[in-house]
């Protein structure tokens, strides 16, 4: 029998100004006049930040970071091409005056050259610096300062100055085709039952657009944030011809609906609205409801997430998807009768075909109900792992399967999560971490952005590890769709699409039982469940579900599906440093991954205001 999968996802991270160099794909014009362009990308995992600065000149160059865009205060670098040779240096201003060399230079440079009447200057330094004459880059707007001169003769710059306010590690430009227009999914009025938990399923047909189109921005519409706890679109195969609304994972032909399109979840893009903030979203923030395809005037509080420039999620055209499967999980925690709900996602759609098609493929443990998987209580640190082997593509696609360009990543568990990482795994070797956080909070899921874009060739591996805390539970953790059940996700964004919906995995619980000198035909759930667990026990049982094979499923978006073994490979360890002493650390590139270095904070780039993310795997046969 073919499982059935059901997948949760969150909306995507902010679109890119360029993405023609993978390690600085975003891009700002700091001048109205394009003279002054600022390309950028970072790694957190590493700590770095690289910068690329042209100006049309063939003079010196200066760019910094200031507290309130004056010079004052101010960190800089400047630079050029002289007649002996570059120069570059690390300064920084104490008032309107030129600037003083820093005793500690913490910027690297990487190239300057000069051609064609303009200089193009690139650099990198550490996200986080030790240097108290350096500025420290956060997840805030940043008001970034430049001034340049028309030879190299550092003077004072006159009018070739200016400022912009950017925010480095959550940059979100927001593109607006000629032609765009939107589609809203939402339900409307529906009555919540007096239920904690509630799945509700709408599928809803499509009007026949003018040929493929590109989704480039979607938008959550939402009325009660006390009741709605993530919602999912899905794209429905052919299969699938007649509309419907019910009660989700009922019998029905809207359950082929696996293609995950869009999604938003608990604490997503919220914006500045006094009643939200008390958890009760009025009409004082929203207008009026939307309906299926409705062009209304609906003004939404919640912020909007964008996909790269180069790539879009198709819509309509004869390859497409011609019926949709809204999906919205309802958390009535005071299990109140009578709410009624109008909520949805708008997406936003462009004729203006894009280079790419983008793909989302959900990666970690399989949520597999019934096959014995447990996290014991009062476990402090209790890790569990999944596994994706992309060399098994081939099996279920044609070959050549071609390279995949991540542009984010987000990471799912539920309350017990404390910490999520996926590794990439390339000849068996790590080579970099795709996403890390190091402090999940289930209430604030944040999509993240790798800040530079990376490359999973046919071959690798992406091992998702979870750290989850139950001294709070007195009896073991399941994996399974309630927020007390738990899951170990990753959800890969890039591009170019491929027909792989899902790579998970799940230990096999037969080897299990052998290596813990169990018989088959024990029932393991109820051994696990009867367990006298403690910390000597739960270390054994935690040693041996990493040891055990595991069961790897690919998934297309047809349901077709390959079976593998493979196992778990060990992961760096990683610890949150505040700042980088060392520039020289800096000095190799970004890729592969330096296992001496480590991320700061929570680890990734947060690209969207505490936007949720959810993916759920649901087999509802054994294997």
């Amino acid at each position: 029998m073919i499982p059935l999968l059901l997948s949760l996802l969150l909306a995507w991270p902010p679109g890119t100004g360029a993405q023609q160099d993978p390690l600085m794909p975003f891009m700002e014009n700091l001048d109205a006049d394009s003279n002054v362009i600022l390309k950028w990308g970072f790694s957190e995992v590493q700590g770095t930040i690289m910068f690329q600065l042209t100006v049309k000149t063939t003079g010196w160059l200066g760019f910094g970071f200031s507290p309130n865009g004056d010079m004052a205060a101010s960190d800089i670098v400047m630079g050029g091409v002289g007649p002996n040779g570059t120069y570059f240096m690390d300064y920084h201003a104490t008032g309107n005056s030129f600037p003083l060399v820093d005793k500690k230079q913490s910027y690297t440079l990487l190239s300057l050259t000069e051609a064609d009447g303009q200089t193009t200057m690139t650099f990198r330094r550490p996200i986080q610096s030790c240097d108290e004459e350096d500025f420290h880059i956060t997840d805030s707007p940043v008001k970034l300062i430049y001034a340049y001169g028309t030879s190299d003769d550092i003077r004072y710059h006159a009018n070739r100055r200016g400022t912009k306010e950017v925010n480095l590690l959550k940059f979100m430009p927001r593109s607006s085709p000629p032609d765009s227009n939107y589609l809203d999914f939402v339900v409307e009025n529906v009555t919540v039952p007096a239920e904690r938990t509630y799945y509700h399923c709408k599928v809803m047909k499509v009007p026949k657009l003018n040929g493929k189109n590109h989704i480039y921005r979607i938008e959550p519409v939402i009325e009660h944030l006390d009741l709605v706890h993530h919602m999912l679109l899905y794209g429905c195969p052919s299969s699938v011809n007649q509309t419907y609304e019910k009660k989700c994972y009922t019998e029905g032909s809207g359950e082929d609906c696996i293609r995950v399109v869009s999604a938003w979840g608990v604490g997503g893009g919220v914006r500045d609205c006094p009643l939200l903030k008390t958890l009760i979203y009025t009409h004082a923030c929203m207008n009026t409801h939307a309906s299926l395809i409705s062009v209304s005037t609906l003004s939404s509080p919640f912020q909007a997430f964008e996909l790269p420039e180069i790539a879009g999620i198709p819509i309509g055209g004869q390859n497409n998807d011609e019926f949709y499967r809204l999906e919205i999980h309802y958390n009535n925690l005071a299990q109140e009768a009578g709410r009624r709900d109008s909520s949805g996602l708008r997406l936003y759609y462009t004729a203006q075909l894009r280079q790419h098609d983008v793909g989302i493929m959900t990666t970690g443990l399989m949520v597999a109900i019934g096959w014995g998987y447990a996290i014991p209580p009062n476990a402090t640190a209790f890790h569990s792992y999944g596994l994706c082997n992309t060399s098994h593509f081939s099996d279920i696609m044609p070959d050549p399967v071609p390279d995949l360009s991540v542009f984010s990543v987000a990471l799912h568990t539920h309350l017990a999560g404390r910490k999520v990482q996926a590794g990439h795994i390339r000849n068996g070797e790590q080579i970099d971490f795709l996403g890390l956080d190091e402090n999940f909070n289930f209430e604030m899921q944040q999509a993240t952005n790798l800040g530079n874009i990376k490359t999973i060739k046919p071959g690798d591996e992406i091992v998702v590890e979870c750290t989850y805390n139950t001294t709070n539970r007195k009896g073991i953790t399941q994996l399974g769709l309630a927020t007390t059940d738990e899951m170990c996700l990753a959800f890969v964004f890039y591009y170019p699409a491929i027909p792989v919906t899902s790579c998970c995995s799940h230990p096999d619980m037969h080897a299990y039982m052998a290596m813990m000198g169990k018989t088959v035909n024990q029932n393991i759930e109820e051994m696990l469940k009867t367990a006298a667990w403690d910390q000597s026990s739960t270390a054994v049982h935690e040693a041996t579900m990493k040891r055990v094979p595991q069961i790897g499923f690919i998934i297309d978006v047809n349901k077709n599906y390959s079976m593998y073994e493979g196992n778990i490979r060990n992961m760096t360890a990683t610890l949150s440093v505040s700042c980088r002493s060392d520039p020289s650390l800096q000095a190799g590139p970004l890729e592969p991954f330096n296992y001496n270095t480590s991320p700061r904070g929570s680890g990734s780039w947060v690209v969207t205001s505490a936007a949720g993310s959810v993916f759920l795997m649901l087999w509802t046969t054994m294997l």
